[in-house]
């Protein structure tokens, strides 16, 4: 929140929001610090409210405020496999969304229903791409060291 009212100023959010000058200041102040100022903020609060119902339809609403969308982490970076089968499995589902946006076009409209099955597939593949995104940032696909002969103990 600092680094924000560092952009807009604390009046002019007070003014906008209708809230008090002060409470603006406090959401940049750390909760609970030594002084016992601070006020949880808005993003403090809407972050424990995604943990608290475990729906991220939250977090999707806010992205969408800001004019974005919402990409969840991977739970789980591929270790140990190799390189192609998950390169493989980006293109399928890359074919997938294609074949869903075909089959839906193919009358020349596309219905509520069938956008919401194109959505559906849309987040799949961005979560499956981020997925492998994160692997590569990771290092999780580098080369296999190799073991010297010298290494080796007969």
């Amino acid at each position: 929140m600092k680094d924000v009212l560092k952009k807009t100023s604390a009046k002019q959010i007070a003014a906008e929001m209708r809230l008090s000058l002060s409470l603006i200041y406090k959401w940049a102040e750390t909760p609970g610090d030594e002084s016992g100022s601070g006020a949880g903020s808005p993003l403090d609060r809407v972050g424990e409210l995604i943990r608290v119902t475990g729906d991220a339809r939250i977090a999707q609403w806010v992205c969408e405020q800001a004019g974005g969308f919402y990409i969840r982490n991977p739970k789980n970076l591929p270790t140990g496999q190799p390189l192609i089968p998950i390169t493989n499995d980006i293109v399928h589902e890359f074919a997938d969304m294609l074949a869903t946006i075909a089959t839906s076009s193919s009358d020349s409209v596309i219905t509520k229903d069938e956008a919401k099955t194109i959505r559906a597939r849309w987040e799949e593949l961005k979560s499956v791409t981020e997925g492998f995104v994160a692997a590569c940032e990771s290092g999780i696909f580098r080369p296999p060291e190799t073991t010297k002969a010298s290494d080796k103990k007969a």
